[in-house]
């Protein structure tokens, strides 16, 4: 399970260094490419609240194994399409299967493992989540330099296709295909349509926006998507008042510390894609690093990430409850480091990987820790419930950064004249600087939120 929602993340990422060869090679425009790596990100996001309550109802083992065959039938089919809106309209489907699949991993942890193992489970599960991001860029790096037998881009996708195969094979036999939770509960098929063109229409202009200059249609967009949110919430709340079976059930959202977790997951994922997205900017624009050089920047980042996310729990008792805020500022200051570090134009030296290494460690802990905790207590039954919240707040949490992050440092750049190392360094400071506020926010919001 854990390898299919790597194979999964990674695929959100791994396009952004293969953008350029694939834009020369299907000459496709610059919204085509825009498409191209958002278009994934849409349906992903749109269908993950959906795609936890269909494994509720249907196994979540079937539901899991049925989203890795789209998933990987879509990944052949973007591996060998001819042209821009073929390769488009099967990364819609692909970001379909994801939505379908990833749901399933956190509920069967939640009805496969209890106490210590269940703790265990999520901590890995937590760690492979934000390693994606990182690994996404470092290995569409390495495969669109390699260039197999002359495929180019192709094999960001094709590479999917063998290892979801052998995870299907192992899945059959290793996954419940049974097993739904409540087959009774009714489908809150209103508060689907309502959470879902809620979040299309936040999800559409984020990703969008920023190549379109922030049209007078993306405004709208997200205050609809406000109102919609708004309506979403009234009719849940009036549905589980009169005994109804609303999409998300209100003692999840009640749960202790659930809504400090949905808060900190938020704003770590928020300064996780910010930075990664920032730093593409600068190493391959300003810099003018390759796909693999580029790639390649970001893997002290995912290595110190992973061991931080695994062995956390192992370390002493006494610093168990402050490692999440510490986590939160250590990323303030990591972050500024590698804004400073990079400054003028230059490569960063030693200092950089230093920097690196911080930024990991502390995104680890502001992330791992809180998502491990605010799940190890949630009721089986509620599993399905709080992975799609989750998920769907981890997701969008990235997309917000990257929209945001990534128009302030363009705007920065644009701002600051002829576009060079120099100039690109400058807004990479801006951006870093932003960034830190941001982590700075994480560190105390426990002291506002933690009653709730």
């Amino acid at each position: 399970m854990l390898a299919a929602q790597f194979m999964a993340l990674l695929d959100v990422f791994i396009v952004n260094v293969a953008a350029p060869t694939i834009g020369s090679d299907l000459h496709a425009s610059g919204a085509d490419l825009q498409l191209v790596i958002a278009g994934y990100a849409i349906t992903y996001s749109v269908l993950l609240i959906t795609g936890a309550r269909l494994g509720d109802r249907l196994g979540h083992g079937r539901v899991h194994l049925a989203g890795l065959a789209l998933f990987t039938a879509a990944s052949l089919a973007c591996g060998l399409a001819q042209g821009a809106t073929e390769l488009i309209a099967f990364r819609l489907v692909q970001g379909a299967g994801s939505a379908v699949m990833i749901p399933q991993v956190l509920s069967l942890i939640q009805r496969s493992f209890t106490g210590e193992a269940r703790m265990r489970a999520l901590g890995v599960y937590a760690a492979v989540i934000a390693v994606g991001a990182a690994a996404g860029q470092v290995i569409g790096g390495v495969l669109v330099s390699a260039d197999l037998f002359g495929t180019g881009w192709r094999p960001v996708f094709l590479v999917n296709v063998p290892v979801g195969a052998v995870l299907l094979a192992v899945g059959r036999n290793a996954l419940p295909r049974g097993g739904a939770a409540d087959r009774t509960r009714a489908f809150d098929l209103t508060g689907l349509v309502l959470l879902g063109g809620a979040v299309s229409l936040l999800t559409v202009p984020l990703v969008l926006g920023q190549e379109e200059g922030w049209p007078l249609w993306s405004w709208l967009s997200l205050a609809a998507a406000a109102g919609l949110f708004v309506l979403f919430c009234r009719f849940e709340a009036r549905l589980a008042r009169r005994g109804g079976a609303p999409l998300i059930a209100p003692r999840v959202l009640r749960h202790p510390g659930m809504s400090l977790a949905v808060f900190r997951i938020a704003a770590v994922m928020a300064v996780n894609g910010g930075f990664l997205f920032a730093l593409t900017l600068h190493v391959q624009g300003g810099l003018g690093y390759s796909a693999l050089h580029a790639g390649l920047t970001f893997a002290p980042t995912a290595v110190v990430f992973g061991l931080v996310g695994l062995t956390w729990r192992s370390w002493p008792a006494s610093w168990q409850r402050i490692l999440t805020p510490v986590g939160f500022a250590l990323t303030a200051v990591s972050v500024v480091a590698v804004g400073l570090v990079l400054r003028g134009g230059g490569e960063g030296g030693a200092w950089l990987y230093v920097a690196y290494a911080g930024t990991g460690t502390g995104v680890a802990l502001g992330f791992s820790p809180t998502l491990t905790r605010a799940l190890a207590t949630v009721r089986p039954e509620d599993a399905a419930d709080a992975s799609g919240l989750l998920a769907t707040v981890t997701q969008l949490g990235q997309l917000i950064g990257v929209a945001v992050f990534g128009t302030l440092f363009l705007d920065r750049l644009e701002s600051l004249g002829v576009p060079g190392a120099y100039t690109s360094a400058e807004a990479l400071v801006a951006c870093m600087f932003a960034l830190a506020a941001v982590a700075a926010t994480g560190a105390v919001s426990g002291l506002v939120l933690r009653r709730r």
